[in-house]
């Protein structure tokens, strides 16, 4: 079996594992995003580089919520140069804060927090930063390597130890899942591709859940199909108090 189907093959066992295992946990981040909407409050979503990947497929998206936002701070995306950057300031303690700072973030406004190592301050921070202000903080992380990996934050926490809901990604140690015979380095991660299946099997269940409770679940169209653009004009304007990235 060659890498193509042994790629194949690891993310769908790794994603069978998820759906054995996170199912509690995903159910209770179902339940903050469909409360949270139900009661008009602010939702956001953060991850430095590649983990800022799962939570820009969150906004603005065909069959996402309209009521997501995503935070997108200098130097914690992967478009600036030089990319070395990102690594260096998501270590910067104090940022993750100064970060929220700058957002309509409040009182019983949810907040999904991406690290699949869990260890640097800008995450930690963060999250700190959103509970101190009453939100709830829903953690995607990979446990298998931040339990193994120390902490670079004063406090000496790691992300999972701070946040109120913990989605485990369930990726090997690293992220990265095969081994290529003559290469040291494993390659072929698979945090992005599990990250955004466990998000978007979140945010559908938020939305069955928003159903089961007589609710009209602000969700977009693509913009691609007829009618689309009409649809999505309505919802952004009732939703217009929840949305910040207009």
């Amino acid at each position: 079996m060659n890498a193509l189907s042994r790629y194949f093959e690891e993310c769908a066992r790794v994603s069978k594992v998820v759906e054995e295992t996170q199912g509690d946990a995903m159910e209770a981040a179902a339940k903050a995003i469909a409360d949270a909407t139900e009661k008009k409050k602010n939702i956001f979503a953060f991850g430095a580089s590649h983990a800022g990947l799962v939570t820009l497929e969150l906004f603005y998206r065909t069959g996402g919520l309209v009521t997501i936002n995503p935070i997108r701070a200098p130097g914690m995306m992967l478009d600036m140069t030089p990319i070395t950057s990102t690594s260096k300031l998501e270590r910067l303690p104090g940022y993750g804060e100064l970060i929220l700072s700058g957002e309509k973030a409040g009182e019983g406004d949810v907040i999904i927090i991406h690290s699949v190592s869990g260890r640097n301050a800008v995450a930690i921070d963060m999250a700190i930063a959103a509970k101190e202000r009453g939100m709830k903080v829903i953690v995607l992380t990979n446990m298998n390597t931040s339990t193994q990996v120390t902490s670079r934050h004063p406090t000496g926490k790691k992300l999972y130890e701070i946040g109120d809901i913990v989605l485990d990604n369930c990726g090997a140690k690293g992220d990265s899942s095969l081994v290529i015979e003559g290469v040291p380095e494993k390659t072929a991660p698979t945090s992005t591709v599990i990250g955004a299946m466990i998000l978007n099997a979140v945010v559908a269940r938020s939305v069955e859940m928003m159903v089961e409770r007589g609710m009209i679940p602000p969700v977009f169209v693509s913009a691609n199909v007829d009618g689309g653009d009409e649809h999505n004009a309505i919802i952004l304007e009732q939703y217009k108090d929840n949305i910040f990235y207009m």
